[in-house]
Parts: structure tokens; C-alpha cells; sequence
């Protein structure tokens, strides 16, 4: 089998991260935060310690770190936390469904939300023209997850801060691969998910959150604190956190950055590489329509002439032993950008473990398609 799909979720795990869930499991398995005795106490502290972990990774020391179960989550108790009617927004169509869902139910209640259509590297040149009065809020990802194109998030996040607006930033495909500095960015928000670029188990994301920032709680229930209270606790990050934490993943999530902090120039380096032998290789494809440009980031979106992306994306797996994904990518609008939103298209995302013998095989198996299909 060759993976490909790292888009949606790392398929190789990192040794240390494997070790350490076999070792969490037999060991930190208390509820963290609602007992005192020592094994609660000792949850607690790697808990806490994971949090300081994420913080250091991404230059956060004047944020708290917030568990939510995905970056979906994030992303939801971000938006919801802030926007209220008559409110503006303004976003770009490269976003996912967890933020256009959101952003469309509160179009429901009364939020004006503006979507640039712009290449995503150029939405700080184009956000001037659509602040209101009333705008309240940016969002943007990092990263496409279709194309693969970047956002030149610190010079938004600049705009954002002389503008008095708040910045929500999508990390869940930029964490791990590109260098995130939230105390330079000023970036009110950062969303991420631990299973992608940062080696995690499924079941943990965060919402890194800018100190002394209002935010409304998403979930209520117990958090360990003010338990004679019937109100929300109002404390960040425990007054966000209502119920148990996924402990095991939390933990997972910390062995994951640390092997990333020790291991990012050298991880960094070898997706370069191999994202500039992807681009070149795919390019001489004649009967590829691709999609992602040359600095495109661990994804490649393409199609093979006019056939159906799932077709193909089916025939790489059952054929080849290949797994890639095709369709909308949860992101539709991008696709109605690129005039995509029927065929959809198939896309090819990579991880430092993929080697340029394991591209050598997709290109030989792309041409046996379209030989056999066309």
C-alpha cells in the first residue's frame, strides 16, 4: 500500500508516539482535574504540560491552549463564541465546511458574511475594500487542503490588528509542515487538529486562544471547578472544556510536536524536496489537468482529463494499491473556483515518510489510466 491521504489523517505514527499511548494507557488513565488523589494529580500534570508543549511549538506565550475533540470543534467554538447578529465577516472561498457551515447557520441569525474569491495568497491586498463598520471577524486557513496554496497569514494578521478585527486562523493543514509564530502572526484564534501534520491519535484538536480574549462556552457541563455553581464557569481554558478530555490523545498529541520540535528543519527539508518532484513530475503529464501550483504545500489536486475524480481515485486503490481521495474535499467553493464542482477532483496529499519512488509509481499508474480509459 502506498498513502497518500495524509490530508485527512497521518497514516505513520511516529515510534515515540506509539510508545507513549502504550505507556499512557497502563498509566494515565485517571480523569484529570475532578480528583486529588495521585493518579488524578499525576493526569493533570502531563495534561498541563502538553498544553506548555503546543504552546512553545507554535511561539504562543501570550495564549491559552484549549482541547476540543478535532479542529472542527475549534473552529466552531470560535465562531459561535464571537459572531452575534449584526455582525460582519469576511473569509475566502479556499475554506472548509467547518467554516462555511457555521458561517451559514449564522447568516441564518443575522451575520453578514463576505467570502473573497481571490487567490488565497493575495487576500491581504484584497481584504481593504470589504471591512465595514460592522465587521468583527477574519477567517482564513493556513493552507488549502485541496490545492495545497498558502495564505501569507502575517501580513492578515497585520491588517487584522490595525484594522481592530479579530483573526481566525484554520491550522489543520499547515500544523506541522509550515513555521507558525501566533506571538508574531497576533492572530486572536488557531485552530488545529492533532492527527494531521502533528502525529496524534484521532479524537484531539485545540483552539489556541489570545490571552484576555472573550469567548462564549460551546459546551456547558462539568469542569472540575465551581462545582456549587450552576453558571458556566467563565475561567479560560477550563470553562471551555465542559466533560471529560480525551487524556490518552492529549497525551499522543504532546509525543507528536515534541518528535516535531526535535525533527522540523530535517522533516521540512524532505517535503520540499518532495513537493517540488511531485509538481514537476505531475506537470509533464499532458493529460492532467493540475490544479495546485509549484509551492504548493504536501497537496496536489488533479484530474485526468475529463474523467470522474472517484473513478479514478477507485481504479489507484483497487489497481495500484494506492490511496488517495477525490470529490469536494469538504471545501466546495474552492472547486467552484476552479470549475471543479462536478467532476471534483483527485487529490494526492504527502507526508516526510512518502519517497519520490513512491511518486515514480502514482505517475506510472496515472498513464495506465488514462491508456485504459481514454
Amino acid at each position: 500500500m502506498i498513502y497518500f491521504d495524509n490530508a485527512a489523517t497521518s497514516f505513520v505514527k511516529p515510534q515515540e508516539v506509539c510508545d507513549v499511548v502504550n505507556f499512557a494507557i497502563k498509566n494515565y488513565t485517571a480523569n484529570s482535574g475532578r480528583s486529588g488523589h495521585k493518579p488524578a494529580q499525576q493526569t493533570a500534570e502531563i495534561i498541563y504540560n502538553t498544553r506548555e508543549i503546543i504552546k512553545k511549538f507554535f511561539n504562543a506565550t501570550n495564549y491559552e491552549v484549549v482541547w476540543t475533540k478535532n479542529c472542527t470543534e475549534a473552529l466552531n467554538l470560535a465562531i459561535f463564541g464571537t459572531l452575534k447578529s449584526g455582525d460582519h465577516v469576511i473569509t475566502t472561498c479556499y475554506e472548509h465546511n467547518s467554516v462555511l457551515r457555521p458561517l451559514q447557520k449564522l447568516k441564518e441569525q443575522g451575520v453578514e458574511v463576505t467570502v473573497l474569491n481571490c487567490d488565497l495568497s493575495k487576500v491581504q491586498d484584497d481584504l481593504a475594500q470589504y471591512v465595514q463598520p460592522n465587521t468583527k471577524m477574519v477567517i482564513t486557513t493556513a493552507t488549502s487542503n485541496v490545492t495545497g496554496d498558502v495564505c501569507n497569514i502575517k501580513q492578515v494578521g497585520d491588517f487584522c490588528k490595525q484594522n481592530k478585527l479579530i483573526y481566525l486562523i484554520d491550522g489543520a493543514q499547515s500544523s506541522g509542515h509550515i513555521d507558525v509564530n501566533l506571538d508574531d502572526i497576533g492572530a486572536d484564534f488557531y485552530a488545529f487538529a492533532g492527527h494531521k501534520g502533528l502525529y496524534s491519535m484521532t479524537g484531539v484538536g485545540g483552539l489556541i486562544i489570545k490571552n484576555e480574549t472573550k469567548l462564549k462556552p460551546l459546551l456547558y457541563g462539568g469542569t472540575g471547578t465551581e462545582s456549587e455553581n450552576l453558571i458556566q464557569p467563565t475561567d479560560i481554558p477550563e470553562g471551555l472544556e465542559a466533560g471529560t478530555l480525551p487524556i490518552i490523545p492529549i497525551i499522543s498529541l504532546g509525543a507528536g510536536v515534541e518528535y516535531l520540535r526535535k525533527n522540523f528543519n530535517k522533516i521540512k527539508q524532505l517535503e520540499t524536496d518532495l513537493n517540488n518532484f511531485t509538481y514537476k513530475e505531475l506537470s509533464k503529464l499532458s493529460f492532467l489537468k493540475l490544479y495546485s501550483n509549484k509551492n504548493a504545500q504536501n497537496v496536489f489536486a488533479f484530474n485526468i482529463a475529463d474523467m470522474d475524480s472517484s473513478l479514478v481515485a477507485n481504479l489507484l486503490n483497487e489497481e495500484f494499491g494506492i490511496c488517495v481521495r477525490a470529490g469536494l474535499h469538504c471545501a466546495p467553493l474552492i472547486h467552484k473556483k476552479m470549475g471543479t464542482i462536478r467532476q471534483g477532483a483527485v487529490r494526492v496529499s504527502l507526508d516526510f515518510f512518502n519517497t519520490c519512488t513512491q511518486i515514480n509509481y502514482l505517475i506510472y499508474a496515472l498513464k495506465q489510466i488514462y491508456i485504459k480509459y481514454n
